[in-house]
């Protein structure tokens, strides 16, 4: 009962072909070379390659840092140019825009010049610039509209309207 219960099968081969055939066990002579106590004896540097390896590093290190800084250079200049594009394409749109500035403030043409003395009389106690050129605008608007109305009921009632 101490056996192992496939000790029956241990022996059998389990090649199925007959050309096939366990290969034999190899056999090594005896008068091979065994490895040493030590291999630190076959561990030498050879210093005069040290000069030679730093030279090609560094230049090797240079290269690769002026590399870098043209890849670097190039792709800050691309930016840049699209960047430039973009603006540009913008501005074609909106004249004066610069999107990293603050908003545009529309300016009054010399035709629609006020004069200080009409804006601080409609408003009580000299209010802010701010509140004057609300107050300019419509009063622009206001009298643009009256006119309009003014002069189609001036307008000729012979005339037919077209």
């Amino acid at each position: 009962m101490n056996q192992l219960p496939y000790a029956a099968a241990a022996n059998i081969p389990l090649i199925k072909s007959p050309s096939l055939r366990v290969p034999k066990p190899v056999e090594l002579p005896p008068d091979i070379h065994p490895l040493p106590e030590s291999v630190n004896p076959y561990f030498v540097y050879p210093f005069t390659l040290e000069p030679h390896t730093i030279t090609l590093e560094s230049s090797r290190r240079t290269t690769l840092a002026a590399h870098v800084a043209h890849r670097e250079a190039y792709l800050h200049s691309r930016d840049d140019e699209r960047e430039r594009r973009k603006r540009d394409a913008l501005r074609r749109i909106a004249p004066g825009f610069e999107p990293h500035s603050s908003p545009l403030v529309p300016t009054k043409g010399a035709a629609n010049h006020i004069t200080p003395n009409s804006t601080q009389e409609g408003t009580p106690n000299g209010s802010s610039q701010t509140h004057q050129r609300t107050r300019s605008v419509m009063d622009d608007l206001v009298d643009q509209l009256a006119a309009l109305e003014g002069g189609s009921s001036k307008s000729d009632p012979s005339l037919p309207l077209s």
